[in-house]
């Protein structure tokens, strides 16, 4: 099934060739977790501040769940500012 996966910030250097714009559309197999994308693409679990799917945050222990078709997950680091 294909998803859209956008790392913001300084995770974008995880995005695999091709990606653009600080997203790829992957292929990814059904049941697919945004954990495994994660794992899979090597971030560093460490790195990871905020997990959205479709736009809607994902707590750290609902990142196990299913990913369907057409969804979108983006992923951003913990960012300091002032």
């Amino acid at each position: 099934m294909r998803i859209t996966f956008k790392l913001y910030a300084s995770l974008a250097e995880y995005l695999p060739p091709g990606a653009r714009d600080h997203k790829i559309e992957l292929e990814v197999p059904e049941g697919c977790t945004p954990i495994r994308v994660l794992e899979d693409h090597r971030v560093p679990d460490g790195l990871v501040h905020l997990v959205l799917v479709n736009g809607v945050y994902l707590a750290p222990a609902e990142r196990n769940r299913p990913l369907a078709p057409g969804d979108e997950l983006a992923v951003w680091p913990a960012i300091a500012g002032g």
